[in-house]
């Protein structure tokens, strides 16, 4: 091999490896969900390199569906759309459990965090989207019962 190939093929052999030990990818949102069923505690993580981790846990990869549907949340929880107001997670909102409640959400990113019931009234779809995301993430890459 010649020099000049020499100084070509570790030149590609550092991009290569300044790749593979990147630095990781932020988190797109973190959710504590609590509660009074048996399972109902987790905290789940959720990083826009497309893994979740559970209570801890180690990373584990989602599907492509599951990345989408949880970059389109923290969009609508932060109204990257619209200018004028605040997104949810600005304005930090706590929607209080209605008799019955079963689960609790606290859900914190870059913007800010809320708190909501499985319940709350007048909860906003994004709410309700994240926490079927969490159930199924949970119970899908997670292997959790609930």
């Amino acid at each position: 091999m010649t020099r000049r190939g020499l100084v070509a093929a570790l030149a590609l052999g550092a991009v290569l490896a300044g790749c593979a030990g990147g630095t990781p990818s932020p988190d797109l949102f973190v959710v504590e969900r609590s509660g009074t069923n048996p399972g109902a505690q987790l905290r789940l993580r959720v990083t826009d390199g497309g893994f979740v981790s559970c209570n801890g846990g180690p990373e584990r990869a989602i599907s492509s569906d599951q990345l989408i549907d949880a970059r389109d949340i923290v969009r609508d929880l932060n109204d990257d759309d619209r200018e004028d107001t605040p997104g949810l997670l600005r304005t930090r909102p706590s929607l209080p459990p209605r008799p019955g409640s079963q689960l609790r959400y606290v859900v914190r990113a870059e913007d800010g965090s809320a708190r909501f019931a499985d319940n709350a009234a007048d909860a906003p779809e994004a709410y309700l989207k994240l926490a079927a995301l969490v159930r199924a993430l949970a119970k899908g890459p997670c292997g959790l019962p609930r």
